[in-house]
């Protein structure tokens, strides 16, 4: 079983499974490679110049695997409760967590399919997102959502920031006490 699956590789998605493997905690990402970010050019990221949206996904991926964070390619097709946590159904299989990150961007269908509370989206375009608390919890226990589908800001550098924060709050349910992660010079 793992600790946190997340659903969706995208700057929230990706920010998340780099704070949750860093802290040790067993990360999959399971992704349909459907990210808007991919056909993006991005001069507003902050730490990063002119970069763009595949480059910018490419070290994410990077990221994230340094730490030890699973890549899965599959389309996740509903999230369902299970006795210790909720499963990812995919096209090819099922996969149980702790704690699923729903960190779909601008689809919050898998979330609806799921029985999982959605309203209106506020960002143009974008019709309905996850309904959240502002830890990131959905409806549906031991479900979260970062970023876009939660009713963010579709700028990555927003998403990003988001994917991290919930990360946080799950590896704080995860350890019983609060999570803190900074790094010094070395």
């Amino acid at each position: 079983m793992y600790d946190l699956i997340i659903v969706g590789a995208g700057p929230a998605g990706a920010s998340a499974a780099l704070f949750a493997a860093k802290a040790g905690k067993k990360t999959l990402v399971l992704d349909s490679d459907q990210s808007i970010t991919k056909k993006a050019w991005v001069e507003n990221h902050y730490g990063a110049k002119d970069i763009s949206g595949p480059d910018l996904v490419s070290t994410g991926l990077e990221q994230m695997k340094k730490f030890g964070a699973e890549h899965k390619a599959g389309k996740v097709t509903k999230i369902e409760a299970a006795a210790d946590g909720a499963k990812a159904v995919t096209e090819d299989g099922t996969f149980e967590g702790k704690h699923i990150l729903l960190a779909t961007g601008m689809m919050a269908n898998v979330a609806e399919e799921s029985g999982i509370a959605v309203k209106e989206g506020s960002e143009p375009k974008i019709q309905k997102v996850v309904d959240v608390k502002d830890n990131g919890e959905t409806s549906m226990a031991n479900v979260w959502a970062a970023g876009t589908c939660a009713n963010k800001s579709v700028h990555t550098i927003v998403t990003a920031g988001h994917g991290a924060e919930v990360a946080i709050n799950i590896i704080s349910e995860l350890n019983g006490e609060r999570y803190v992660d900074h790094d010094i010079l070395k």
